[in-house]
């Protein structure tokens, strides 16, 4: 942790002619744009996987009427098509998956008081006032006036990030529906379908919970994954 802390401490002062005081908050929103980069040619193999799983969907639907009410007998058709075509209905998760360790090292560096046996100096940083290792509840709940308005902001940013998402989802889900095909292509991948969309919003959640300087991540990859997404699935 001590080298990815001086990681940010580099960043951070290249930046800090530009940014001043919260040169440490430009650099974790640079890092995580650098770390977007690296994760995008995984984000472009699973926009191509989606599309093969729509190219299949006319198939399912013939499987579907071939085996009727026998939804084991359909389930282990529908898992052999994707293994015979190569195609796997899971590959869109990997993206997701492969970010998260740089969001726990965020994390545990903002939470830590001391790395490597020596004081930790990068929670003396701070966004427009409001320190890189504070949390959002404890910043409203003691009506902190700078330090909270940062965090609002960062709500605001948050929930319209979510709701483009969750409106986009909901009409490429209609649209799919509409054209017939939409269909459920792993077990219980159906339900997950639908809950997937209302996610989006349990970032308000965690940008409430976590340190400041780990909501930033949180902020900037899902506003990355909206503008990703618009571009590869449009």
């Amino acid at each position: 942790m001590s080298v990815f802390a001086a990681l940010v401490e580099q960043l951070a002062d290249l930046l800090q002619p530009f940014f001043h005081a919260s040169a440490a908050a430009a650099a974790i929103v640079l890092f995580t744009a650098l770390v977007r980069l690296l994760v995008h040619p995984l984000s472009r193999a699973a926009a191509r996987g989606q599309r093969a799983r729509a190219a299949l969907q006319p198939r399912i639907a013939e499987l579907r009427k071939k085996h009727g009410k026998d939804q084991e007998a359909l389930q282990k058709a529908v898992l052999e098509l994707h293994a015979e075509e190569k195609v796997s209905p899971l590959s869109g998760c990997l993206p997701g998956l492969l970010q998260l360790p740089a969001f726990f090292l965020l994390y545990h560096l903002f939470s830590s008081s001391t790395i490597g046996g020596q004081d930790n100096s990068l929670l003396n940083h701070s966004l427009l006032g409001a320190p890189l290792g504070g949390r959002g509840v404890d910043v409203l709940g003691s009506g902190a006036g700078g330090a909270g308005l940062v965090y609002l902001g960062l709500f605001v940013l948050v929930a319209a990030v979510a709701t483009f998402t969750f409106l986009r989802t909901r009409r490429t889900t209609a649209a799919a529906v509409v054209s017939g095909v939409e269909g459920e292509q792993v077990p219980g991948l159906g339900a997950v379908t639908k809950v997937t969309p209302y996610l989006s919003y349990f970032t308000l959640f965690t940008v409430a919970v976590v340190p400041l300087a780990a909501a930033l991540y949180v902020v900037t990859s899902t506003a990355w994954s909206a503008v990703e997404r618009a571009v590869l699935y449009r």
